[in-house]
């Protein structure tokens, strides 16, 4: 059994056979975390991974399922870090699974420089505006703006946790593009794999997925688009494998 508090809830993760902890007014991951832990490079046997800006640990969970990698998540809001642990609890994943309240701007000096082969993040998507154009809720307003970390935190911090040919991968907006690429190139990861995600066909990029190697060599590969709903407002195939796993052939 799992313990629950106020309006959370355990929802099945749809392709995996994992249970997370949920709450609409703390935090639901959205399908951006999905697609990043299915775009994210992955050692398959062993190496050390850590996810920043972790949340409820969908990515830690989801990237368990593809590697017996040690992982790490590190997340800064005390609630966030409380569903997530006890989500990795009810999973049975403590040995693989370890999850850090703190914050990520810490985290060289607290767990090493250089330690980890593979870094995610879906970092905060919005520059902080006025206080009146914040969200109410502390939780969402945190989780979604640049209010304990920005864009540049986030590149930084990956690029002092990795080892030299360690690779970070982001989830982020088109708008941001020019300064992700920036500062990667700014704090040494070198830009390699950029996929544009589109909502539907016809409309623009409304999501990026981008992987940077410490140290890289120039080489930036731009992959096929990727498209979430077909024109009949379904899941097309690809996503569709993503989110609920491949079908069996009859």
């Amino acid at each position: 059994m799992v313990k629950l508090v106020e309006d959370e809830r355990l929802d099945y993760l749809l392709a995996e056979n994992l249970r997370i902890i949920q709450s609409p007014s703390v935090f639901s991951f959205s399908i951006d975390a999905v697609l990043l832990a299915k775009f994210a490079y992955m050692p398959i046997q062993k190496g050390n991974v850590i996810d920043l800006c972790t949340g409820n640990g969908v990515i830690p969970l989801l990237l368990s399922t593809r590697s017996k990698a040690q992982i790490v998540g590190v997340e800064i809001q005390k609630r966030l870090y409380d569903m997530a642990v006890r989500s990795v609890k009810y999973n049975q994943l403590e040995e693989q699974i370890k999850m850090i309240h703190g914050d990520i701007k810490e985290m060289p000096q607290q767990l090493g420089y250089g330690k980890y082969d593979v870094v995610t993040c879906n970092p905060p998507y919005f520059i902080t505006p006025k206080q009146e154009m914040i969200n109410e809720n502390e939780h969402l307003a945190i989780a979604r703006h640049e209010i304990y970390c920005t864009l540049e935190d986030a590149i930084k911090v990956s690029s002092q946790l990795l080892r030299q040919g360690g690779k970070a991968a982001f989830v982020h907006r088109p708008g941001r593009l020019m300064d992700i690429l920036t500062l990667m190139k700014q704090y040494n990861l070198e830009p390699k794999r950029l996929r544009f995600v589109y909502p539907k066909p016809g409309k623009e990029a409304n999501t990026i997925l981008i992987e940077g190697i410490k140290y890289g060599k120039p080489d930036l590969k731009i992959l096929p688009p990727l498209v979430v709903y077909d024109h009949a407002n379904e899941y097309t195939k690809e996503v569709e494998e993503i989110l609920y796993g491949k079908k069996d052939k009859d």
